[in-house]
């Protein structure tokens, strides 16, 4: 049974990966400080090829230790928020991020000196793509276009920085994965959100798809909307994301190779915003809209090619947005009913 280390375990992200990882017959270490929501309580605690280990990514001799008898390492713990963060948090964004990639890096090449892991997988972004004028954004479009300008964007791209000088100097296998706009179920409202309202709501992520249907489900109306709502994102589905980067662990297509996994379809925030409106309020009830000031990183158009990841991987994400919402608007009701959001 081959052991895959897993940082930010406990994300929204990482849970999925986690789950992922444990029905494929993978023994996993997850590694997590809870910083963002507090302790949560995941399906897989008590799974017997689990083990939880409750510490910073930024301590390098913990994932030392921790790397000695891993085959895998999966690096995606980050500080990482919805737009909100981007503001609210430009320096933290940069500099604990740059300590958990050092940190990370710095123990798996002595993990893979001493013999036994194969490879690292790192979670990027699609941010990286934030400055680009052209679409649709394709693997290596990260170093033509301009630089983004969000300092959690620039983070991301010197992620993928890190894999590939670590590859350079230290022949470090690397994958680098970009998940777009993950849509689940599983994330609260962060410790350190600062309140924003949108009207009379207050945001919850500042992630589109939950603040949407909060704002829906909370009988908003007209509702509001950040921007002109012709924000194109392509939003995918959480376990699509995990399946995806689960089959870069060992596919041969893999090795020191970068992936968009996305969804291959475009969707405006008001289209969202429309079928939110139309799963919670039925059909024929008209939708009014106000539009608010958009933050300032709030990026028009992330579109990505998923060309490489289908030729090489195989892989495609299927979930449809419908689909994503039947599981999402449930979940962000009884969260509203218990005040989580």
């Amino acid at each position: 049974m081959q052991k895959v280390v897993v940082t930010g375990s406990a994300g929204f992200i990482g849970g999925y990966l986690v789950e992922e990882l444990l029905r494929r017959g993978y023994s996993v270490v997850g590694v997590d400080n809870f910083s963002k929501y507090g302790r949560v309580r995941k399906s897989y605690d008590d799974h017997p090829n689990y083990r939880l280990v409750e510490g910073d990514a930024r301590d390098t001799e913990l994932l030392t230790t921790l790397l000695t008898d891993a085959d895998h390492f999966i690096a995606g713990a980050a500080m990482i928020g919805g737009i909100s963060y981007f503001h609210s948090y430009a320096y933290d964004l940069l500099a604990t991020n740059e300590r958990i990639i050092a940190a990370s890096c710095d123990a798996a090449i002595t993990a893979h000196r001493a013999g036994r892991l194969a490879k690292v997988t790192y979670l990027s972004s699609s941010m990286v793509f934030e400055s680009a004028t052209s679409w649709p954004s394709y693997e290596g479009q990260e170093r033509e276009c301009p630089p983004p300008l969000s300092s959690y964007g620039f983070q991301k791209l010197a992620v993928e920085y890190f894999a590939r000088a670590a590859y350079d100097q230290h022949r470090l296998p690397f994958t680098i994965v970009r998940p777009f706009n993950c849509v689940g179920i599983g994330e609260s409202r962060a410790l350190g959100d600062e309140q924003i309202m949108s009207g009379n709501v207050k945001l919850a992520m500042s992630h589109v798809v939950p603040d949407l249907v909060q704002k829906v489900l909370k009988g908003q109306d007209p509702l509001h909307i950040l921007g002109d709502g012709s924000q194109v994102r392509h939003y995918t589905y959480g376990s699509d994301l995990a399946s995806g980067i689960a089959d870069t662990l060992e596919h041969p297509g893999a090795l020191n190779e970068d992936f968009n996994l996305s969804t291959a379809e475009s969707t405006t925030v008001l289209e969202l915003a429309s079928l939110i409106w139309e799963k919670i309020n039925g059909p024929g009830v008209p939708m009014r809209v106000v539009h608010d000031e958009p933050f300032e990183y709030d990026v028009q158009r992330r579109v990505p090619s998923t060309e490489k990841a289908k030729r090489i991987l195989g892989f495609e994400a299927t979930t449809s947005l419908s689909a994503m919402l039947d599981e999402v608007i449930p979940w962000i009701r009884h969260a509203i009913e218990d005040g989580a959001i």
